[in-house]
C-alpha cells in the first residue's frame, strides 16, 4: 500500500469509527437517563449493560480471528450494520412493557450494540498497525490520535444523548441515530480504498489465544484498568449527580439530564483530548518499548490514588464535596487516558502484523471483561454503599492493575 493509500485508508476508518461512537455514546446516555427516571434501581439499570459487556467478550474473542480470515474491512461493515439494526430495534421499546419484560428486551438489544463496537473497534485499532508509518514513533502517534479523537467524539455523543432526550424524546432520538449511521455505513463502502488486509482462509480459531506473556500480562492489566473506570462511571456518578441535580419536577429533570450528559460529555472529551496527546507528554517520539513499559507502571500506580481519596472525601462528607467530586474525576481521566494510551500502544508494539487482528481482539476482548466487571460492581456497590464504595472499589481494581503491569517484561 502507498503513503497516499494508507493515509487514506487510516482517515476512512477512522471517520467510520468517529461516527459509530457518536452513535454509541449517545445511546449509552439515552438509555441510562430514560429508564432511570421509569424507576430502575442503580442493580436494575446495570442490568441493562451487562449483555453489552458480555457481548464484548464473546466478540473480541472471535473478531480477530474472524478479520484474520474474511479481512478488516468486512469486521468494520458488519459492525456498523449490527449497531443500526440494534437502534431500529431499540425503537420499537413500548412503554406498556412490564419492567421484566423492558430489561430483557434491551438487553437483548445492548448485546447487539456490544458486538457492533467491538468488531469496530478491533478492525480500526488493528489497522493502525499494518497502516502506521515504521519509524519517528509513528505508530504511538497514529493509535493516540485514533483513540484519544475517539473518545472525544462518545463524549460529544454523550452530550447528544441527553439533548436528543430532554428535546425529542426517546424514540426519535433513536431513529434518528440510525438513519445517520445508515448512510455513514454507505459512505465508508463507497469510499473506502483498496489495500487493507483481506484474510487468509488457513487462520485457525486456536491461534487467538496468545503464548506471548507480555501480551496475556498487559491483557490482565487492561481489564482491571477499565473495571476501576467502570465501577463509578457507568451507575454510580450519573446517579449521585442526578440526585444532586434534580428537584424531582419535569422541568427538573431535563434540567438535570443536560447537566449530567454535558460533565460527563466533558470528562470524555477531555480525556480523549488528553490520549492524542499522550506521546507528547511521555516524550515517547525517542523512547523504546522498555521505557513506555515503566511509564505503564508508573501511571497505573498513580491513578490508584486518586479514586481512593476520593473515597475517603465521600464518606465524611467534606465541604463542597460536589465540586471535589468533579474535580477528582478530571484528574482521574487525566491520569487514566494516559495509562490508556500507553496500553493501546503496548499492544501493538508487542504483536506482529500477522498476528495483530488475533492479539487486539484477544486483548480487548480482556478490556470488556473489565468492563463487564466494572458494570456489575458499579451497581452492586452504589445500591450497597453509595459512591463511596463505588470509588473504594474503583481504588482496589487500579491497584490489582497495578500488580499486573509490574509483570510486563521490559
Amino acid at each position: 500500500m502507498t503513503q497516499t493509500n494508507g493515509l487514506a485508508a487510516y482517515i476512512t476508518v477512522t471517520a467510520a469509527y468517529w461516527a459509530f461512537m457518536l452513535t454509541d455514546g449517545a445511546l449509552r446516555m439515552l438509555v441510562l437517563l430514560h429508564f432511570h427516571t421509569l424507576g430502575f434501581s442503580p442493580v436494575q439499570l446495570a442490568y441493562l449493560f451487562l449483555l453489552y459487556e458480555f457481548m464484548g467478550i464473546v466478540t473480541n474473542l472471535s473478531a480477530g480471528w474472524i478479520a484474520a480470515r474474511f479481512g478488516l474491512t468486512i469486521t468494520l461493515y458488519v459492525g456498523l450494520a449490527i449497531q443500526v439494526a440494534a437502534l431500529v430495534a431499540l425503537s420499537q421499546l413500548d412503554p406498556a412493557w412490564s419492567v421484566a419484560a423492558s430489561v430483557v428486551f434491551v438487553m437483548s438489544v445492548q448485546g447487539l450494540s456490544g458486538v457492533a463496537k467491538d468488531l469496530s473497534k478491533m478492525s480500526a485499532k488493528s489497522a493502525v498497525k499494518v497502516l502506521a508509518p515504521k519509524e519517528g514513533g509513528g505508530l504511538f502517534r497514529w493509535v493516540a490520535i485514533l483513540t484519544g479523537s475517539k473518545n472525544a467524539v462518545k463524549g460529544f455523543g454523550f452530550l447528544l444523548g441527553a439533548g436528543l432526550l430532554a428535546i425529542a424524546g426517546f424514540q426519535t432520538a433513536v431513529w434518528a441515530m440510525a438513519a445517520v449511521l445508515t448512510l455513514i455505513l454507505i459512505g465508508t463502502m463507497i469510499f473506502m480504498p483498496s489495500g487493507l488486509p483481506e484474510g487468509k482462509r488457513s487462520a485457525k480459531f486456536s491461534q487467538v489465544f496468545s503464548s506471548d506473556p507480555n501480551i496475556n500480562r498487559l491483557s490482565l492489566a487492561r481489564m482491571f484498568l477499565f473495571g476501576a473506570r467502570d465501577v463509578w462511571f457507568v451507575v454510580g456518578i450519573p446517579i449521585y449527580f442526578y440526585s444532586v441535580l434534580s428537584d424531582g419536577t419535569h422541568d427538573g429533570n431535563r434540567a438535570a439530564f443536560f447537566m449530567i450528559g454535558t460533565v460527563l460529555a466533558l470528562w470524555i472529551i477531555l480525556y480523549g483530548l488528553v490520549q492524542g496527546f499522550a506521546p507528547q507528554i511521555l516524550r515517547a517520539k525517542n523512547k523504546d518499548t522498555a521505557e513506555v513499559v515503566r511509564s505503564a507502571i508508573l501511571w497505573v500506580g498513580m491513578l490508584t490514588l486518586i479514586p481512593l481519596a476520593l473515597s475517603a472525601a465521600v464518606w465524611v462528607n467534606a465541604p463542597g464535596l460536589t465540586a471535589i467530586v468533579v474535580a477528582g474525576l478530571l484528574l482521574f481521566g487525566f491520569v487514566f487516558a494516559i495509562n490508556s494510551s500507553v496500553h493501546s500502544y503496548l499492544i501493538l508494539a508487542f504483536t506482529s502484523e500477522e498476528r495483530v487482528t488475533m492479539d487486539v481482539g484477544f486483548y480487548y476482548m480482556s478490556n470488556a471483561a473489565g468492563r463487564l466487571l466494572g458494570t456489575l460492581l458499579s451497581g452492586v456497590s452504589y445500591q450497597v454503599g453509595g459512591l463511596t464504595l463505588c470509588l473504594f472499589t474503583a481504588a482496589l481494581m487500579a491497584l490489582a492493575s497495578t500488580l499486573a503491569a509490574l509483570r510486563l517484561r521490559q
